[in-house]
């Protein structure tokens, strides 16, 4: 199920797009939730206690806050939604990429183009789904794109997520269990007990430990040193990124 949201201070341009996602939910036999926000503080509000969705639909000129700078603020919750910029100009449409928009649509928003915009963002939403994890995490419900993910550690009963950028989440859970989770991405290896690494971060691997391209260095256990070059060969032959000269 898709779960769209509308953030838009105008109540008849809410109405008009809530008649137009239902008109799509009942032609093309969609399974669509959605609410609509006539205040980005409110929608803010929503996000701040864990409310997440698959597409927001987000006004760009909106007393109080901005649609530009309500989506900066969202993504420190959540990398994945796909934010849809509503606006009468072009104005803003440089600025509207620098917070990851999946697209900026001119109003007014006729049907026929609409529809063709659902297409499009319902399938990009269906290839993310594998490709995300929510985390339960001390700032609230976020959730992060697993190809994003470098690497995993556990310490004690608190699981460190790094991110490539640098940032670092904090999750209550077991090693085992986020394996688990994860056994359909190709991509983690689990080399130490207390490490789960992505391998497409992987710069090098010796004897004793995994580098990433962040210069972790991840230890490996005395006597696995084959198990982890045969695992990441094998990963990256599958991958095509292994060339013999």
């Amino acid at each position: 199920m898709i779960k769209v949201a509308f953030c838009d201070d105008d109540l008849s341009m809410l109405n008009e797009i809530n008649v137009l996602i239902n008109q799509y939910r009942e032609r093309c036999n969609q399974e669509i939730v959605y609410v609509s926000f006539s205040s980005p503080l409110e929608l803010l509000a929503e996000i701040e206690r864990g409310m997440r969705f698959d597409v927001l639909f987000l006004d760009v000129i909106m007393p109080g806050e901005n649609g530009i700078n309500t989506a900066k603020e969202i993504r420190q919750y959540d990398n994945v939604v796909k934010i849809i910029f509503l606006t009468s100009s072009s104005e803003f449409a440089i600025q509207s990429y620098t917070v990851g928009a999946y697209y900026y649509q001119i109003k007014p928003i006729r049907e026929e183009s609409f529809f063709r915009l659902m297409d499009s963002v319902i399938s990009e939403c269906r290839k993310d789904y594998p490709s995300s994890l929510i985390l339960r995490c001390k700032s609230g419900i976020t959730r992060i794109n697993l190809d994003k993910l470098e690497y995993c550690e556990v310490i004690r009963h608190t699981l460190l997520f790094h991110m490539n950028n640098g940032t670092v989440l904090e999750s209550t859970g077991s090693m085992d269990e986020l394996c688990g989770q994860l056994t359909q991405h190709k991509n983690f290896f689990r080399p130490h007990r207390s490490f789960l690494v992505n391998m497409e971060y992987i710069q090098s691997i010796s004897y004793k430990a995994i580098k990433l391209d962040s210069l972790v260095e991840i230890p490996i256990p005395h006597g696995k040193g084959s198990e982890v070059k045969n695992a990441y060969l094998e990963y990256a032959f599958n991958r095509q990124q292994v060339f013999m000269l």
